[in-house]
């Protein structure tokens, strides 16, 4: 169980992140989730409640058996939190936005491929777009988790995108980076299909990736 400090620490970390997705205009109004694991299951934000107004009670408890606990009803889209977090033990959080450039791909039902290398921040050689379904279903979940797998960050078809993190603020980061690279990717095409890195060289960046940042610079 987590103590109750620590949760509500949680709590507010996962408003803060909500509201730190619409001020970093990757997301919009009331629309998007944040949720991060808690107590043999996960919190997540409120259905349909601005997140200017949302208090850290107002932040729903979901058991793995889809059980809801709290004052307020859960994201609609509990379900591919959920399941994410089953199928992938190693992530401690999740940030789904409808930002605008990745929405815009998503609603052409395209990926991003490795036109940059930064796309390996996604955790693989691209950034792939799961096929539609309706929002808050279980078909949309595991259309989330089959795009998602080996990777860190998706495209949903005529929707949006999901990151996942070690963190509510990793998961922010990456969400924010994928948002930067749906954005160059967008106005690439505005000029022509651009030319793509190979998978030799996208294996060259990924292990790159294992140990960039600080603990890269540590040990050198």
């Amino acid at each position: 169980m987590t103590p109750a400090n620590d949760a509500t620490k949680v709590r507010a970390g996962i408003i803060a992140t909500a509201l730190g997705m619409n001020s970093a205009g990757i997301n919009r109004g009331k629309s998007g989730n944040v949720s991060a694991r808690a107590d043999g299951g996960f919190l997540i934000t409120p259905s349909g409640l601005p997140y200017e107004e949302t208090q850290p009670a107002d932040i729903v408890h979901v058991a793995v058996d889809g059980r809801a606990s709290g004052t307020r009803a859960p994201s609609s889209e509990w379900r591919f939190h959920r399941d994410i977090y089953a199928a992938r033990p190693e992530v401690s959080a999740i940030v789904h936005t409808h930002a605008p450039f990745a929405t815009t791909l998503a609603c052409l039902d395209r990926g991003i491929p490795p036109f940059h290398y930064m796309v390996a921040a996604a955790g693989g050689k691209d950034i792939r777009c799961a096929p539609y379904a309706t929002f808050g279903t279980q078909e949309l979940s595991d259309h989330a988790v089959c795009a998602l797998d080996g990777r860190k960050a998706c495209l949903l078809a005529h929707h949006g995108m999901i990151a996942l993190g070690a963190s509510t603020k990793a998961a922010l980061a990456l969400a924010i980076e994928v948002e930067t690279l749906a954005e160059m990717y967008w106005r690439t095409l505005q000029v022509a299909e651009p030319a793509l890195l190979s998978d030799e060289e996208m294996t060259r960046v990924l292990q790159r990736f294992a140990t960039y940042g600080q603990a890269d610079a540590a040990n050198g």
